[in-house]
This record gives structure tokens, sequence and C-alpha cells, in this order.
């Protein structure tokens, strides 16, 4: 059976085919409640997007999209366990207890403006159409499938079922005008491409290359958003590598990616462990680790934070300061614009700023049970971990700190309450000799 659009086929009239390779079971049973009801009243609706695309190649979709023909206010009096959200792009989450069906209205193009020179960014996307239009609106041919659950049959309006079947990620209709409209399509061609191990169509991959320039104007959270899920996917190595081919990374991340620009031999040394750094990250996605926004953000700025801070290789005006400060300098401008969280900001650069703590020898002033019980500990033994598997060298040290954690956690209150004692008693007696040394200096 071919999956092409047969000749002839008027353009508004898709491609329909059983969906026999998708598992009845599999489907979400809230997903098909608010399809069926959205068809008894009279409205279109499927299912949309990623979650039809994980089906038809064996994957266990996350969510399940619901796209109909009913506008958010008809929505939300048919289903009273439904709240209208967003204003750039409206849509109806439908709650069933913690459960959500994000369910969107279909969409038309963009409305033209101007000679065709004007701006192509879309700044608002609630121009409503019909099914046909609302897949050529969508971004990549494999992402603008329909499934109706009822009738089990898939709806290409898009010769999305092609591309899906070649592995081919492909813009709907002129890349540099889809792109264009919305430049954070890059990194999702990013996400897609490396997670569902897809070739990028040639014209879409030159019209990233040649609008990577264009992610400035994007909305900074949204960018920090996607640049997360790609170091949470588990291919963050390969879509880093992909960013930087394209030159997004030289656009979100410049000292980043300058920071890994230098060819110089320790240049190449710094690229070369950053990238091992991703593998070890991308393993540990794989065996169930969440890395969460703080480790994400230091698993990017750990060496460069480190760099800054060594004076013999500080590019930055001024003399390096602690590693807290120098945290500050580097990553802010990126916390800042993209509008990150100050307790997720604080916590990636105390977490790399703990760092070196994991090779301090215990002393008088260092206490190991009381650094395991800091709150950031956890985040911050992660990171070392990471970076011990990225060097190759380590691992004894690191292990050693997993003990000292599991005793850390079980220490009473009276163990740890004396620790603190001890370790303020050492701190007067260690200002008091240094006033002594002061005193007896004074002329």
């Amino acid at each position: 059976m071919s999956r092409h659009s047969p000749d002839g086929r008027p353009a508004d009239a898709p491609l329909r085919i059983p969906a026999q390779e998708i598992d009845r079971e599999v489907l979400d049973r809230d997903a098909r409640r608010v399809v069926s009801r959205l068809q008894h009243q009279g409205h279109e609706a499927y299912f949309v997007g990623g979650c039809v695309r994980d089906l038809l190649i064996g994957r266990v979709p996350k969510d399940f999209d619901v796209a109909t023909s009913a506008h958010p206010r008809e929505v939300r009096r048919i289903f009273r366990n439904g709240r209208i959200i967003g204003r750039r792009f409206r849509l109806v989450h439908v709650y069933y207890g913690d459960h959500i069906v994000e369910t969107s209205t279909f969409r038309s193009e963009p409305l033209e403006q101007g000679d065709g020179d004007e701006d192509l960014l879309i700044l608002e996307d609630n121009v409503y159409g019909t099914a046909a239009e609302d897949a050529r609106r969508r971004d990549f041919t494999v992402n603008a499938l329909f499934l109706d659950p009822n009738r089990h049959e898939i709806i290409d309006f898009v010769d999305g079922l092609a591309d899906l079947d070649a592995r081919v990620l492909r813009t709907i209709g002129d890349p540099m005008v889809r792109i264009a409209e919305d430049p954070v399509r890059i990194l999702r061609a990013i996400k897609f491409a490396t997670r569902l191990d897809f070739r990028i169509h040639e014209g879409t991959w030159r019209a990233m290359c040649d609008l990577a320039p264009q992610l400035e104007r994007a909305a900074p959270p949204r960018v920090l958003e996607e640049v997360l899920r790609l170091l949470r996917s588990g291919t963050a190595l390969g879509a880093l590598k992909m960013m930087r081919a394209c030159g997004a990374l030289r656009v979100l991340l410049p000292a980043l990616d300058s920071h890994l620009s230098d060819r110089g031999p320790a240049g190449h040394d710094r690229a070369e462990l950053f990238w091992r750094l991703l593998e070890a990250l991308d393993g540990e996605v794989h065996q169930e680790y969440e890395p969460t926004t703080a480790v994400c953000i230091a698993v990017l700025f750990c060496d460069l934070v480190e760099h800054e801070a060594d004076p013999e290789t500080r590019t930055l005006s001024g003399p390096p300061l602690d590693l807290l400060t120098v945290g500050r300098e580097v990553m802010e401008p990126v916390a800042s614009s993209a509008r990150l969280s100050r307790k997720d900001f604080s916590r990636a650069r105390r977490i790399i700023a703990y760092q070196g703590r994991f090779t301090m020898a215990p002393s008088r002033h260092f206490s190991p049970l009381l650094f395991a019980r800091a709150e950031d500990f956890p985040e911050a033994l992660d990171l070392f971990g990471l970076r011990v598997e990225a060097r190759g060298k380590g691992w004894d040290i690191f292990e050693g700190w997993q003990d000292r954690y599991e005793r850390a956690r079980r220490a009473t209150r009276e163990e740890l309450e004396a620790e603190r004692h001890g370790t303020r008693r050492r701190r007067r007696r260690r200002r008091r000799r240094s006033r002594r040394r002061g005193g007896k200096a004074d002329p």
C-alpha cells in the first residue's frame, strides 16, 4: 500500500489511510473522550502533531493533543472542565483530574501584509481556518498528521507520511519563510532530528544556517525552554554539535561558542571535554536521570566559569575573584535575558563553585559532613559525577562522596549540631590567631 498522495488529488483533499500500525489500546482515554464529545457536537476533531508521528514510528507519546474546528469559547462551553489559556496562541486545557488534554482550534496561514518585504515573524496566531489550512501552517510535514481515533484513520494533507517513511525532517512550504516566521523552529528541527534520528532536508538545513541570526529576535524564555529540552533529551551531544554547526550556538550562547572555538591546543581540549560532558549527561538520562534546570545550566557553563576564574586564562576585564562572583559575570547576561528564575540561577552558580570542595582534603576549616548536608549538595554531586565520567578519572573520589552523602543523611541532629559547634569554634580560633599575627605586625 502506497502512502504517497495519488496524482491529481485536489489540494484540500487529504490522503486517508487506515491506522493499522497503531494499537488502539495505547490511545489516551481522556483525549479520546475529548475528540468523541467534540465530534458528537458536530465539530471536526482529531489527534494531531507529535503524538501521531510517535505512534506511527512505534514510540509511546508523552501527550495526546487535540485539534478541532470548534473555537476556544465553543470548546469551553462544551467542557466545563476546560480553561482557555494563552494570548499569542489561544487554546483550551481540558482537565481530567491532574491530566490535561490540550485542545487547539484549526489555524490558517498568517495573513500576508505589505509588498512581501515585511517582517515575517509571527506575533499573533489566532486566525482560525480549516483542517487543511491548519496542517499546512504547521512547522514540519511529519508533525502535521491527523489521527481520527474513532474511525482509526490517518489524515495527511502535506505528504508527511512519505517523509515519515523516509525519516526526513522537512518544513511545510518554503523553509526560508517558515523559519523566518518562527526562528525557534531551528531548535525544534534539531530536537526532532536528533531525538528521532531523522535526516534534515537540505533546503531546510540551508535555511536554518542562513536564518540562525534571527534567533536573537525570538522570546528568550522560549529559547531557554527549548535548550533545556535538548539537554534533557538524551541526545544533548548531537543537538549541541548541530546547534554549533548551523550557527545557533554562536547566537544564543556566544561566550560558550567562543570558548569552544579557540583553535589552539588548549581550545581543542576544552571542546573535547565539553562534548564528553554532554555524552556523560546523555548516558545518565538514558538511565532515567532527570537533570534539574540548575544542573543543565551548570553543565553549559562550569568549564567556562572556571576558565574565567583562572588568572592565566581569563578573558574578561578585571582580576578574577571567587567562583561565585565569576559565575555571575559569565552567566548573568543569559539568566537576565531568558528570565531564568533567581533560584535556579543562584543554584547553578553555587554548584559550580562547590566543585573544588570535592577534591579538598578534610581540615579544621572544612567539614565534609556539613558540606554533604548542604541544600545544593545533591546537584553539585551530580555535576561532579558527570565531570568525573567525562574526564575518565576520579571515580574513587566520587564514590567516596556518595558514601559520605549517605552517612550524612543518616546523621542525627545531635551529631550535626556537634559538628557545627566544632566548626564555629575552629573558625573563632583562626580569627583570633589572625588578629594576633596582625597585632605583631603593627609598628
